[in-house]
């Protein structure tokens, strides 16, 4: 599942090559989809352009947005889903129809998609897979090799497994203790020798905000790039954040099983401002910013002190994506749903974030609580756990940017996110005796009562009025 952040992340690494050319070559971004009301492609392009992004990765490989991307002269690492890993593992011509699909098509033309990576799998060793994907992985990757060089592409395109950082360990706080976790050791020594002897990348996923979200007595200053005052000496190497630590916990895995020089992806780094109470604006700037100023000074880490090859996560809010790694999935984006910035961040070539242009809202007006509603009818409960079960409520909780409501305050944000994410049609605002729609701004401080933006949704909007109809239905009855 694209952004499961789980596992065991406090030895993570993050290494980032890049080629120099006078400068750092830009900065790579993720393009999450699971958006109840996603942008248009053509939209997110150009603000990818707007920041002077260079590189982007995709978890799938949805053919209107790479017709976007083409003659954009952006990078792209196109994905493949976890659950077509067994098609892709024991079937040769699914392999080559899914390469000639997905992959050559679009770029057989003058002026095509510059795909530059096809990333086979998602983090599919995550400990909580509970080894479902260990079998399908390897033998997907090569027969997704085998049907590029088929193709002619395998000089131009490049295969890779984003992995989750809990492919690896370390038995103390010093990298130099890392190696391969056991119960996959084998597996990802192979794995690594078909990597490198097709010239290709070890890509790899690294968050120290679920090194702080893990475990409390994480010290808060090591998961950022400046305020550590006990730093780590390995050998002489010194250490004062958890990325340099974690990523060079990876070099050492590599190093001690034979493959010292394989270059290193970090196909994931972030941090969300939403939904925990660790994730904040104010912590994602920092840690974003911390990031890039050591990116564009082309500085890695003790082990590996070249520039980095990083992609960060993720571009755009995703308010539909799964939350069961934690509420916070739904707010790592740099922009909001709507593609405007959630903070001042240098990329490199501008100063500040540039937001998505022709942007339209739905109306200014708002579902919530009727005044006269009392808080003991016995349709509150399940009217507001069906809104937030169908909707996103993730802002609230402890710690969170709408956690201090007050409980007729918070009932009415579930109610106005349903609402809002149904396209504010007048049957999204019945919950029974409970609701109303007003023009006044229900927002208060920092949490922030959002309006969704216009997208086409008839389809959808037409499925969920029959959802809607049923529930209403047999909770008047």
């Amino acid at each position: 599942m694209e952004g499961e952040k789980v596992g065991r992340l406090i030895l993570a690494p993050l290494f980032f090559t890049v080629v120099l050319m006078g400068f750092a070559s830009g900065i790579g971004v993720n393009w999450g989809t699971q958006s109840t009301h996603p942008l248009g492609a053509s939209t997110v392009v150009k603000m990818l352009k707007d920041n002077g992004i260079q590189k982007v990765k995709l978890f799938d490989a949805d053919p209107s947005i790479l017709d976007a991307l083409k003659k954009s002269g952006i990078q792209v690492m196109v994905g493949i889903p976890n659950d077509m890993l067994y098609t892709l593992a024991n079937s040769m011509q699914a392999a080559e129809k899914w390469v000639a699909k997905n992959v050559s098509s679009h770029m057989s033309s003058s002026g095509g998609v510059d795909i530059r990576y096809v990333a086979v799998g998602n983090e599919p060793f995550l400990s909580t897979y509970n080894g479902t994907f260990e079998a399908t992985t390897l033998p997907a990757l090569q027969n997704i090799q085998i049907a590029l060089t088929k193709a002619k592409l395998n000089n131009r395109v490049k295969v890779t497994v984003p992995l989750n950082a809990d492919v690896y360990q370390s038995s103390s706080d010093k990298p130099s203790d890392g190696d391969f976790r056991t119960d996959i050791h084998d597996l990802m020594i192979q794995i690594v020798k078909f990597l490198n002897d097709n010239g290709a990348s070890f890509t790899v996923n690294i968050y120290p905000f679920i090194s702080l979200y893990n475990d409390p007595n994480f010290p808060v200053d090591y998961a950022f790039f400046n305020g550590y005052q006990s730093s780590i000496n390995d050998n002489g190497r010194v250490y004062d954040n958890v990325f340099d630590a974690n990523h060079d916990t990876l070099v050492w895995a590599l190093q001690k099983n034979g493959y010292p020089n394989l270059p290193i992806i970090v196909g994931e780094i972030g941090w969300p401002t939403d939904g925990d109470r660790n994730a904040n604006l104010q912590y994602a700037q920092r840690f974003n910013q911390g990031f890039m100023s050591r990116y564009l000074a082309g500085k890695g880490t003790p082990m590996r002190p070249g520039p980095l090859d990083a992609y960060l996560f993720s571009w755009i809010d995703e308010d539909f994506k799964s939350i069961q790694p934690g509420n916070f999935e739904r707010h790592w984006g740099l922009f909001y749903y709507d593609g405007q910035p959630k903070y001042q961040l240098t990329l490199g070539r501008t100063n500040g974030l540039v937001g998505a242009s022709g942007v339209h809202h739905l109306a200014k007006k708002w579902c919530v609580l009727k005044p006269s509603a009392n808080l003991n009818d016995d349709q509150v409960a399940p009217s507001v756990a069906y809104a937030c079960q169908n909707a996103d409520c993730t802002s609230l909780g402890y710690g969170t940017s709408c956690g201090n409501l007050d409980v007729r305050t918070n009932i009415s944000y579930a109610f106005n996110s349903y609402f809002q994410v149904n396209d504010q049609i007048d049957s999204a605002c019945k919950f029974p005796g409970l609701s109303v729609v007003t023009d006044q701004d229900p927002s208060v401080g920092d949490c922030k009562f959002r309006i969704m933006i216009q997208t086409d949704s008839a389809g959808r909007l037409e499925s969920l009025r029959i959802v809607l109809f049923v529930f209403l239905f047999f909770t008047l009855l």
